[in-house]
């Protein structure tokens, strides 16, 4: 089945509940309008529709092929990158100074989850270009910006991140490659890399690789770790290509998924290239500050993969929609005795589309909050305001990467079972986009790692700051809620079960995030629901802007609002559905969270008993 860009969806999230036309009247978006972002979305989807999505099923059946230290990637994808560039969407959403087009994140963000929808695999290469941008954007040197950027946002180089070692995954303390300085000022590394999505490939000039290091003197553990610029060949001061670096592709990873994204286990130091042995590498900023560093691109990329996560449940539920639609089994509950139905006749068919669908349209909102966020940390006016944006940002980060690809993993496995066992074939399709999400809760750090980072670096560190902003205003929308259910319109109903789930779920945040506030002496037993924790804030969080989204569809009904204007709009009814299918079967799922967070205490404490 090919992929069709929801388009009215984006029109609807940007437009209607980001509110697209303020953000655009920034400082730093002058000449963008809301008519040129269409344009540029709907040439996306054209682009993306025609030239991505029909390479997607044979990528996965015709994985990138190593040979001796080269890799040639799936039928097609050297001569789509090659659009994608001509295109100019690496540059999209990067700033005009560094020779992007300059457009919010909000708008990027919709155009990267398009192209993740369309070819999960082809997308990583771009995504993390996008990430080693903006590390170098922040952290580099005038002189690194100048030589790489340009060549980087024109797609005729791509970037990586190396950290993974075989011994130094998550604790990357017990990182080992090193590097040692020479007269010229820079650095020979050498060391063995895993897990480097895109480490080697065929479809740009040149590799930039952003590899963590140590240096002879470095102190011990993750102070000690440095940044370096590592191309695979070197870059002259005028920009040319020269010599090829001692960086070398020794394998590629067979996986689960993602077949088409070559997965490279990358070599430095093996004397294989023209410069002699070791890697020649560049420090990046200061030395011993290299994880403070990758954090940017980290971020960059979490945040990346929470709309991977949104992107792949809008292709897995596409397809398990439009194959319920075709396909004939069974009778109609309430016709029992009529002719076989389209599957999404049965109730739990119907429960399970729905659910998908209501995942999928609430991890849109989480990731367009953040990404209006993000802008707005970066354009407003006012200080203050930039800085509390900012707060938000990297509040939900976590959020997105974790709740998004957890969904994701969730709404590919019901795909699967929309289809029975049509769906375990490879045949359909469904079973791809079930093993691709799999990664997606594993990479740039697992759900748990997410959920830490929440609880210890965000939660803790602000004393719960953000959080409770978050809930006034989720009050606030309660309230909204609560008087327009007081109506006598045919949607009241539904109006009212949200807020019902609403409140509920609000209550269990609020308690969950005052329970956490006080855990902080007992690290273990609040880690044990760290998860559970940022599971139900996105639950939450996506719930409340799901109820937003109801509020503005009942008001375009014409049935809490008294106007008329979007009731000839077939679009409205169905996002109202999917409001109110997330507040019936989500947003109780606050509740258990809040329960599993209160008693991981007991649970650790049996755990620890048995295991010591």
């Amino acid at each position: 089945m090919g992929y069709s860009t929801p388009l009215r969806e984006y029109q609807f999230v940007l437009e209607e509940l980001s509110d697209l036309p303020a953000l655009l009247g920034l400082p730093g978006f002058e000449g963008l309008s809301v008519d040129l972002v269409k344009a540029v979305l709907e040439e996306n989807a054209r682009f993306v529709q025609s030239e991505i999505a029909p390479l997607n099923a044979g990528g996965d059946a015709s994985p990138a092929r190593w040979l001796d230290g080269m890799v040639e990637t799936s039928p097609g994808f050297r001569q789509a990158f090659g659009q994608y560039a001509q295109g100019g969407w690496q540059g999209l959403q990067h700033d005009a100074k560094l020779g992007g087009q300059g457009f919010p994140k909000l708008v990027g963000t919709a155009a990267v989850e398009n192209l993740n929808a369309a070819n999960l695999s082809f997308s990583l290469c771009p995504l993390l270009t996008d990430g080693v941008i903006e590390a170098l954007d922040t952290v580099g040197s005038a002189a690194q910006q100048a030589l790489y950027i340009p060549a980087l946002i024109e797609g005729r180089w791509t970037g990586t991140m190396n950290l993974t070692e075989p011994q130094a995954g998550s604790d990357l303390a017990l990182l080992k490659t090193r590097a040692e300085p020479q007269p010229d000022g820079s650095h020979r590394l050498f060391g063995q890399k895993i897990f480097i999505t895109f480490g080697e490939h065929d479809m740009a000039e040149n590799i930039v690789h952003l590899v963590l290091a140590r240096l002879p003197d470095a102190p011990p553990g993750v102070k000690g770790i440095s940044l370096f610029i590592v191309p695979k060949f070197i870059v002259a001061a005028d920009g040319s290509l020269g010599a090829r670096n001692d960086v070398y592709c020794a394998s590629l990873e067979h996986k689960l998924g993602i077949h088409a994204s070559p997965t490279a286990v990358m070599l430095y130091g093996s004397g294989k290239g023209e410069v002699g042995e070791g890697a020649i590498g560049y420090l990046v900023g200061e030395a011993n500050r290299g994880l403070q560093y990758m954090f940017v691109m980290m971020n960059a990329a979490r945040f990346a993969v929470g709309v991977q996560g949104v992107a792949v449940a809008e292709r897995a539920a596409q397809q398990a929609w439009a194959y319920a639609a075709e396909r004939l089994q069974g009778q109609d509950p309430e016709r029992p005795s009529g002719a076989p139905v389209p599957i999404n006749r049965h109730p739990d068919v119907q429960r399970m589309l729905w659910t998908m669908r209501a995942l999928t349209d609430g991890g849109r909102t989480l990731t367009a909050m953040a990404a209006r966020a993000r802008d707005l940390a970066r354009h407003h006016a006012d200080a203050d305001e930039r800085g509390r944006q900012q707060a938000l940002y990297e509040y939900l980060v976590p959020i997105v990467k974790g709740f998004c690809t957890e969904s994701a993993v969730e709404t590919a496995s019901l795909g699967v079972q929309v289809h029975g066992g049509m769906g375990y074939i490879e045949e359909t399709g469904a079973a791809q986009y079930y093993r691709d999400a799999r990664i997606l809760p594993i990479y740039e750090g697992t759900t748990a790692i997410q959920a830490n980072d929440l609880l210890g670096r965000k939660t803790w560190r602000d004393g719960g700051a953000v959080a409770r902003a978050l809930l006034e205003q989720m009050r606030a929308t309660l309230d909204e809620l609560g008087a327009a259910a007081a109506g006598n319109g045919p949607d009241q109903d539904g109006l009212e079960v949200i807020a019902r789930h609403m409140e509920s779920a609000l209550n269990a945040y609020k308690q969950a995030v005052e329970y956490m506030l006080h855990q902080s002496a007992s690290p273990r037993a609040a880690f044990l629901g760290s998860v559970p924790y940022l599971m139900m804030s996105g639950v939450v969080l996506a719930g409340w802007q799901m109820a937003r989204s109801a509020l503005i569809c009942t008001e375009k009904l014409g049935q809490a609002g008294g106007g008329s204007q979007g009731a000839g709009d077939p679009f409205y009814a169905k996002k109202l559905a999917a409001c109110v299918m997330y507040a019936s079967q989500i947003l109780p799922r606050a509740s258990a969270y809040l329960s599993s967070i209160r008693d991981g205490v007991e649970a650790s404490r049996y755990a620890d008993r048995v295991e010591s």
